[in-house]
């Protein structure tokens, strides 16, 4: 599933793929705008993200 978001760092809209298929995850990736490291967590339930953060990566 594609999910969209706004960057911590450039405030530009990105997108990411998530799979519905895991529960949870957190993982870095960086924008594809300005190419800064983002800590991306979500969490899946009934095959929905019921939470989602992007935060600057420390």
């Amino acid at each position: 599933m594609e999910y969209f978001f706004t960057c911590p760092y450039c405030w530009q809209e990105i997108s990411v793929l998530i799979d519905l298929s895991v529960e949870s995850q957190s993982y870095v990736e960086d924008c594809e705008i300005c190419c800064n490291p983002i800590l991306i967590k979500y969490t899946i339930q009934s095959g929905e993200v019921v939470q989602f953060e992007a935060e600057k990566n420390q």
